[in-house]
């Protein structure tokens, strides 16, 4: 059987950059190179490709340092044509064909329908979500507004363009005490992995939290603290979606921050969580209706809040690329539902060209 092509794309131009580079490397470890030719492409933070067309082993940072100049023409070249530039940045170099691109690009650039309406103009399969998928559900404020609209509890939010903190902090301090209260948690509207969040406990601290926030996307949400649980679920399929066993994130201390994510091994994940029959399948009902409320196909991590004094569950948000480090919960939630790691990438490999082939299939013209 001749393998298909596998170009694995990480780094991008985000604050998750280096989140990316434990992603990939997991996936990297696990796929089945007797069915997959693998390309590695690194994304620099500056916005070039670097691939390593005969990868073996070795690591990604030297391959967003050293490895050969690539880009993938959106245009009439043939579809998943990777073009190697020569040693002077011309289009002289062989070409590589790539069958399928699976990216793990966290936040902006990567994860918000930018990459993905090139690749769909490059007519190449890709693993996850589609251009509006993507985009919704990486604008925090658009993804709630879409979840409210569906009949899907999501906890009290307002919504902020950035600058606006310095022109009318005391009106936002105002209507943040009145609207939400604190505790609250301030957060750019397109990012991940917790960056440039903060809790704030009162009117003090707003902002300086809005400030930081602001350096990271042009704007910012302030949501109301609950006091809560944080349970998970994954999302896999396309038309006909399937939602895992939750999982639990137990923080030991403050928040689930990037710190405790990716950084050392100081949250507690508990999967599957301790949950009673009817809440898991209440969470599995809203993981799904989220994921197809947002349009988003292959996969998603969809994330919630169980409040634990009414015990009511509210859908914080949906990850379209989510985390896939040896500790991220989107793979382990699969582990624990059936579906090994390796399996799991073959199924998103199959739902990308699935997908692909459909779009194929359709006319476009009226003729």
């Amino acid at each position: 059987m001749e393998k298909i092509t596998v170009a694995v794309l990480f780094g991008g131009k985000s604050g998750e950059h280096e989140v990316s580079l434990q992603s990939a490397a997991s996936i990297l470890s696990a796929i089945d190179r007797a069915r997959y030719h693998v390309i590695p492409i690194g994304i620099t933070k500056e916005g070039g490709w670097r691939a390593d067309p005969e990868f073996r082993e070795g690591g990604f940072r030297e391959i967003l340092q050293q490895g050969t100049p690539v880009l993938l023409p959106a245009g009439p070249a043939p579809s998943g044509q990777l073009i190697q530039l020569d040693a002077a940045g011309s289009l002289g170099g062989p070409r590589v064909s790539v069958d399928v691109v699976f990216p793990v690009l966290h936040g902006p650039f990567g994860e918000d329908g930018t990459i993905q309406g090139m690749l769909e103009l490059a007519n190449v399969p890709y693993v996850g979500a589609g251009v509006l998928g993507s985009a919704v559900a990486m604008d925090k404020d658009v993804m709630k507004r879409l979840f409210q609209q569906d009949g899907l509890p999501t906890a009290p939010f307002l919504a902020y363009p950035s600058d606006h903190w310095r022109n009318r902090g005391r009106d936002l301090e105002q209507e943040v005490a009145d609207r939400l209260g604190y505790p609250c948690f301030v957060k750019p509207a397109n990012l991940g992995s917790s960056i440039g969040i903060s809790r704030v406990e009162g009117a003090a601290g707003l902002s300086e939290a809005l400030a930081l926030a602001g350096e990271f996307d042009e704007k910012v949400i302030v949501e109301k603290g609950l006091d809560a649980r944080e349970i998970e679920c994954s999302v896999l399929g396309n038309a006909d979606p399937q939602a895992s066993l939750p999982g639990e994130i137990i923080p030991r201390s403050g928040f689930y921050d990037y710190q405790a994510k990716y950084l050392d091994d100081s949250a507690e994940l508990v999967v599957p969580a301790p949950l009673r029959p009817d809440q898991v399948e209440q969470i599995r009902r809203m993981a799904l209706r989220s994921f197809q409320a947002l349009e988003c196909q292959g996969m998603a991590r969809v994330d919630f809040f169980l409040e634990r004094t009414t015990e009511d569950i509210y859908v914080n948000e949906v990850n379209t690329i989510p985390g896939f480090t040896s500790i991220s919960m989107y793979p382990k939630l699969w582990q624990a539902s059936g579906l090994a790691y390796s399996d799991l990438i073959d199924r998103l490999i199959r739902l990308a060209l699935e997908r692909h082939g459909r779009r194929q299939a359709r006319r476009i013209d009226g003729g």
